[in-house]
């Protein structure tokens, strides 16, 4: 029977559809006409009509059942309700169009996103240009439907809406009515979607956001609303706050306010507040700590109440695990995903222990804090029962990822004589870590499951892995010595049968017997046996060293293959909403980075180097290094050391050579600079030994690079005097100006190395002769070099030290100039120094850097000639040229041109006129012979332009007016796909002729462009 009725109620449907198809087809027929191909096509302007129409379109709507969308009545109707649609939002015809906005939004409701697909680009255009209505309700009803399409958007989508949203102007529309909003009395309902909209686009398009947070009446207003009691228009600021705050700038502009905006976020945050109102609050924090420089700075002075805002959400979440809601799982995700901020560095650490993120980790894991914590000392197989029974509740299981990182970013960061010095703290630090290692112990027993096919799981372990690793490794000795404990006792059984296992799969990776593994499993295979490396008793368990050459074969293969992965890849949790979509952020280079292989097995391998190698740096690596040259090894770490990597992995790379006997960091400036070690061109220091010794010096690189050398109270501070030498006792011609008699404690030899470590930030030395250099670079204050020395394991996290000399630019570097380079003239009116009376654009600098950094000027200073005698050195580039030169001299670094929302809302002309001191810097490296300098000035034109190919042809005339064939060719390139449609508009009448006049060397002078192009177009 319930069959038959069922059968009967979908017939009964069907001829529903039937019959409600065909009132629709007559009313669709009333507009119905056919255009000059003779097709037919919806086109009326009758108000009536259009009225009959769409509301014929929303009875049908609304009748039809969701599951019968399919039915190919519904599926034919669809392109014919569409285009009707479109026709009357774009007619624009009162109140039809109104309603026509309200039946898209049923529209979108009722039939799947599927069957609208291919109408969505011309849906959009409509809404879009209908969304400006004078009346808010129709603007309100466009807002919605348009949130609905954008919710659902494909990617492949994405490029043609955002040109539709930019070509109806969407984003100024939505920015005139709300600033008109927040004077006007209308209800809170017609406002929001345009709210969302704005977000939503903001969130989507960073393109977009310029035109919002330069508007100051705009972020006036959003203040102004913002402060209001209302909540829910709150929660609407809140969540355009942050996608304003996905704009590093946009972030700046929202906390020109001062501490306005954090206090009103930090008090949407509080536990009294709707839950949609703290989410939002804590998706605005994540925004702005999006950069760690900046992030932290930002938040500093409400540090402490966002991390108590934090641990309240995580723990009422976690008193009653059984009744929370999903608004409070919610909550929770997003607290604890800003609670991420642990894996930085900083005071917040001190407020998270403060409030108990202890106490809160615990309940999140086991429910509750266990009595028997408190009431006496607990045995390892108490805590572990403990731990057990916690564990098996699964209490918050989508968080657990959340707690590993967090755990393991507190561990990196733990400071045990701060956090320990109350009795309570030690009992709950004890039960996190034997809640991580018995989780640790238990995966390992199900672990062959997990590597054969259980790719989920893994993504979801590799948290808890990684932070096994940041407890073993971690710089506390209680926090090491404690996981090290635990793990010892609860792998023992069998652990050999799983390091064979990770060995195995490590190895096969290398040589090419394992293929095809997912990433993420040869990350939790090479994880698990760098946690295993770290025990105490690896050694007795891997008496044949097998793990050794397992990570050995592996480092070759990933610098061999250079294999690149990244966390983001396959760690989702990292991520908050649009994380990829932010911009102008800054440097931002994450720690990890994206080698991440090759950093876990540095890892691993400067531990075994540790274990297994006698402690002595006599270079004897060579019978462990199975399969990989011990010299090959080094150039590449030392490569890796001076190249564009993450802080991470330069890090372990220099920990490695350390190991290696070769202490600090190679760079290319370093070695530059190097070769002024004990030279006396230009040396104005020199220390004397007791046995009669002596070592010539610069005060300019020890100012920048150890002023604890220099000697006390010299040079004398010197006043400002009335012309461009800022020194007059000064000799250029190497004299040597100050003797520094060394105490008899000071090692000769040692201290011949540390001047070593200064001038090339690296050295090389003995295991004997490393203890005096350790107790001298103590005394100097050079804790990097220091830290390397002494064998530490770098902290995770921590900033790579840089090689500059950028600090001699400033204060530092003044008494110790002796030349001044001056650009040519400025437009500017009036012009000051701190050093000197001189009203020309000029900076002071010194001889011994322009004589390391260009060869060039090397042969200008020593020519003998008048120039080499000269204070000043006449640059004959712009100012802005020659401020970058200099710091190309003192960093090896250009700085950047402005990028991101900055040059994407430049004229024409300012973007030009930002390339025109890097046209001239390349032009002078071309003149000066700095080849390295032209290559990074091409490469910034190049990116600059890449999305401003129709400059190409003004910067060709540049490169004409410098005489740079370079630049012509690669411009040539980018304009040869465009030659007909700049020929066509006489674009390329004058260039041909200029071009034409450039003289190349051997007296060729080839037309260029014209040959480029007869090249590409055959002309």
């Amino acid at each position: 029977m319930r069959s038959s009725r069922g059968g009967g109620g979908r017939v009964e449907s069907t001829s529903h559809i039937h019959t409600l198809h065909r009132r629709l087809h007559d009313a669709l027929n009333l507009g119905t006409r056919f255009n000059e191909q003779n097709k037919r096509k919806w086109m009326c302007s009758d108000n009536e009509v259009q009225r009959h129409v769409v509301r014929s379109i929303a009875a049908f709507l609304e009748s039809v059942p969701r599951e019968l969308c399919y039915h190919h009545l519904v599926k034919d109707s669809i392109p014919d309700i569409v285009y009707s649609l479109v026709w009357i939002l774009e007619d624009k015809n009162g109140a039809a169009s109104s309603i026509a906005a309200d039946v898209a939004i049923k529209l979108f409701s009722a039939i799947p996103n599927a069957l609208l697909k291919p109408f969505i680009l011309d849906l959009s255009h409509a809404l879009s240009c209908l969304l400006p209505a004078r009346q808010i309700q129709t603007s309100a009803a466009c807002a919605t439907a348009l949130n609905l399409i954008l919710s659902n958007v494909p990617s492949k989508s994405e490029e043609a809406l955002w040109e539709i949203l930019k070509k109806t102007e969407v984003v100024l529309h939505l920015i005139g009515t709300i600033k008109d909003f927040s004077g006007a009395m209308n209800p809170v309902e017609c406002i929001q979607p345009l709210f969302s909209l704005l977000s939503i686009i903001l969130s989507r398009w960073p393109l977009s956001r310029f035109p919002v947070w330069s508007d100051a009446k705009l972020m006036e207003a959003l203040y102004d609303m913002y402060a209001k009691p209302d909540f829910s228009v709150r929660a609407e600021v809140l969540k355009l706050y942050s996608a304003i705050a996905l704009c590093g700038i946009g972030a700046q502009k929202l906390l020109e306010r001062g501490e306005a905006i954090l206090q009103e976020m930090v008090e949407c945050m509080a536990s009294s507040r709707p839950h949609h109102v703290r989410i939002e609050a804590f998706r605005l924090a994540q925004c702005l700590v999006i950069n760690e420089e900046t992030g932290l700075e930002r938040m500093s002075s409400f540090c402490e109440p966002i991390v108590s805002a934090i641990l309240s959400a995580m723990t009422e979440c976690s008193l009653q695990p059984a009744t929370v809601t999903n608004n409070q799982i919610w909550l929770l995700e997003e607290a604890s995903r800003l609670a991420l901020i642990t894996r930085w560095a900083g005071q917040h650490h001190k407020y998270f222990w403060k409030h108990g993120i202890d106490r809160a980790l615990l309940h999140l894991l086991l429910g509750k804090c266990p009595k028997q914590l408190y009431e006496c000392t607990l045995s390892l197989e108490d805590q572990i029962n403990i731990a057990r029974e916690g564990l098996k509740s699964n209490y918050f299981p989508g968080m657990r990822v959340y707690i590993w990182e967090i755990l393991g970013s507190l561990a990196t960061n733990f400071n045990e004589d701060v956090y320990l010095n109350k009795s309570s703290n030690r009992p709950l630090i004890d039960m996190l870590l034997s809640c991580a290692c018995l989780a640790f112990a238990e995966l390992f027993m199900g672990w062959r499951q997990i590597c054969q096919s259980d790719v989920v799981n893994a993504s979801k372990n590799e948290s808890l892995l990684r932070a096994i690793m940041m407890m073993v490794y971690s710089p506390s000795n209680y926090i090491a010595s404690t996981t090290m404990s635990m793990l010892t006792r609860m792998l023992e059984p069998n652990i050999k049968s799983y390091l064979k296992d990770f060995r195995h799969t490590l190895t096969g990776i290398s040589f090419g017997t394992i293929s095809g593994m997912p990433n993420i499993l040869i990350v939790v295979n090479l994880l698990s046996l760098v946690c295993c490396v770290g025990l105490p008793q690896y050694t007795v368990w891997d008496k044949n060293a097998e793990g050794m050459k397992a990570i050995v074969s592996f480092v070759k293969w990933c610098l061999s293959n250079e294999v690149h992965l990244d966390r983001l890849s396959y760690s989702p949790h990292l991520l908050f909403n649009f994380h990829e979509r932010a911009c102008c952020q800054g440097p931002n280079k994450e720690w990890e980075g994206r080698d991440i292989l090759l950093l876990y097995s540095l890892v691993g391998l400067a531990e075994l180097i540790l274990q297994l190698l006698p402690l002595t740096n006599e270079r004897g690596t060579s019978s462990l290094l199975v399969g990989f040259a011990e010299d090959e090894l080094i150039s590449q770490l030392q490569d890796i050391c001076g190249g564009s990597y993450s802080p991470g992995l330069k890090w372990y790379a220099a920990y490695v050579l350390s190991l290696l006997g070769l202490y600090g960091f190679p760079s290319k400036l370093g070695n530059r600079i190097g070769r002024a070690l004990d030279g006396t061109d230009y040396s104005d220091i020199r220390f004397i030994h007791t046995n009669g010794k002596s070592l010539n010096a610069h005060g300019v690189i020890l100012a920048a690079r150890c002023a604890s050398l220099l000697p006390p109270n010299w040079p004398p501070v010197i006043e400002k005097i009335p012309n461009h030498s800022s020194s007059s006792d000064k000799n250029s011609s190497g004299k040597i100006q100050k003797e520094v008699c060394l105490s008899s404690h000071v090692d000769d030899d040692a201290m011949e190395k540390l001047l070593e470590y200064v001038y090339k930030g690296h050295l090389q030395t003995g295991e004997e002769l490393t203890k005096k250099l350790r107790s001298l670079a103590k005394r100097c204050r050079i804790q990097t070099l220091f830290h390397l020395l002494c064998r530490r394991r770098p902290k995770w996290g921590a900033p790579f030290p840089h090689f500059n000399l950028v600090a001699a630019l400033g204060p530092a570097g003044y008494p110790f100039s002796d030349i001044t380079l001056e650009a040519k003239a400025t437009k500017q009116t009036s012009w000051k120094c701190d050093v000197c009376a001189s009203s020309f654009p000029h900076m002071h600098v010194h001889k011994v850097i322009l004589w390391l950094s260009c060869d060039y000027l090397r042969a200008l200073l020593q020519s003998g000639m008048k120039e080499s005698h000269s204070e000043i050195i006449k640059v004959p580039v712009s100012w802005e040229a020659m401020a970058k030169l200099v710091e190309w001299f003192y960093s090896d670094k250009l700085p950047d041109p402005p990028c991101g929302c900055l040059w994407y809302n430049m004229d024409d002309q300012e973007k030009l006129n930002e390339l025109q001191s890097y046209v001239e810097l390349c032009w002078l490296a071309e003149f000066w012979f700095l080849e390295d300098l032209q290559e990074v000035c091409l490469h910034v034109i190049v990116v600059c332009l890449d999305i401003a190919h129709h400059l190409w042809v003004k910067v060709l005339r540049m490169a004409g007016d410098f005489s740079l064939w370079k630049l012509a060719e690669i411009a040539a390139d980018y304009i040869a796909p465009l030659y007909s449609q700049l020929r066509n508009c006489g674009d390329l009448e004058t260039l041909d002729e200029r071009l034409l006049s450039m003289k190349r060397p051997h007296n060729l002078m080839p037309n260029i462009i014209g040959n480029h192009m007869r090249q590409c177009w055959h002309w």
